[in-house]
């Protein structure tokens, strides 16, 4: 264990002086300077001069000094604690020390007619209505009320903001030059890889499909048919999921070339009998591909925006696009998607 300095001579004074001494420690140490600090005010020890030679007190250099372990117990001398002998602070009265109310930010400067922080109070969501018609027992959706103003909100407020998206988004990918069947069967390949994966990630990847597959072909359903698959999956290789998509990519593009001539199909039910292609995907792709606008492409976060603006209560992306697309919601759900 380490000793302080003052702690090592004082237990070299104590062996001349053939006085039993103590484990060194740090509380040890400590009393011994209390102690001696005592001993110079002439209040426990006494002075050589100021008794006679007989005294038990007169001199520590005698054998019948009294040992440290007798005197009047001045500090304690078990095991010193962490911290027990800090340097000295200023300590303040608890009285005088005034606490100021930390308010929320969200309540910052709102305060009652006393002085006290108010509570804000939240606005009330107004769900979309489910009616059951007791008759028929058809399930009809009535749209929140107040469905207009957080959607025009949300318009504005994206109308500021360029977003990946809005430049790369998987619509505008196809090339140009293309005849309108490989553009559509572009714009279905960069939907499959838009899955689990940025829009600039989606648009590099698209770009190498472009320009490193063997042309002729190139990029087509033809080309997609002759590359291996390890040479697809290197060009893939950013998007997540690629080894998944790779074997998707190449299955659909052998069900397109052997059930439905080459081409996309132009329906939901056949889009999503695609391997890989789910009911999102194949809205999208028909809105972009056909120029067909049939439904909403939700996905998981149109799910959770629509339920946290209250305007249902779903537990899937399915369910929440059916709840927008019920025929009272129809006319403002098909715009959700589009803000994205």
């Amino acid at each position: 264990m380490k000793t302080s300095r003052f702690a090592r001579e004082t237990a070299g004074i104590g062996k001349n002086s053939e006085i039993v001494t103590r484990r060194n420690t740090r509380s040890f140490a400590a009393s011994i300077n209390t102690f001696a600090a005592k001993d110079a005010r002439g209040s426990i020890v006494k002075r050589e001069d100021d008794g006679d030679d007989s005294s038990s007190l007169s001199s520590l250099d005698s054998p019948a000094t009294l040992e440290i372990e007798d005197a009047p117990p001045l500090l304690t001398l078990s095991k010193r604690k962490r911290g027990t002998f800090s340097p000295a602070t200023t300590v303040t009265e608890a009285s005088t020390i005034k606490l100021k109310t930390r308010n929320s930010p969200r309540r910052a400067g709102v305060k009652t007619e006393d002085g006290s922080p108010a509570k804000i109070k939240r606005g009330r969501k107004q769900p979309a209505k489910k009616v059951i018609d007791n008759d028929s027992g058809e399930v009809t959706i009535h749209p929140p009320a107040n469905w207009q103003e957080i959607y025009g909100l949300v318009q504005e407020m994206r109308k500021k903001i360029l977003a990946p998206v809005d430049t790369m988004g998987c619509e505008s990918l196809a090339e140009d030059t293309r005849s309108p069947r490989d553009q559509r069967f572009q714009t279905l390949i960069a939907l499959m890889l838009s899955s689990q994966t940025k829009d600039t990630t989606t648009a590099i990847a698209m770009k190498r499909l472009q320009s490193e597959l063997p042309s002729p072909p190139g990029f087509t359903l033809e080309g997609i048919l002759a590359v291996p698959p390890d040479t697809l999956n290197a060009l893939i290789y950013p998007v997540g999921f690629h080894n998944n998509k790779t074997r998707y990519i190449k299955a659909t593009a052998l069900r397109l070339h052997s059930q439905f001539h080459s081409d996309i199909p132009d329906t939901i039910d056949g889009l999503t009998s695609l391997p890989g292609v789910g009911p999102k995907m194949a809205y999208l792709c028909l809105s972009a591909a056909w120029g067909r606008d049939e439904g909403i492409g939700v996905d998981v976060h149109v799910h959770r925006i629509t339920n946290l603006w209250g305007w249902h209560q779903t537990q899937q992306p399915e369910e929440t696009r059916r709840c927008l697309e019920a025929r009272s919601v129809c006319p403002w759900g098909g715009g959700v998607g589009s803000v994205r």
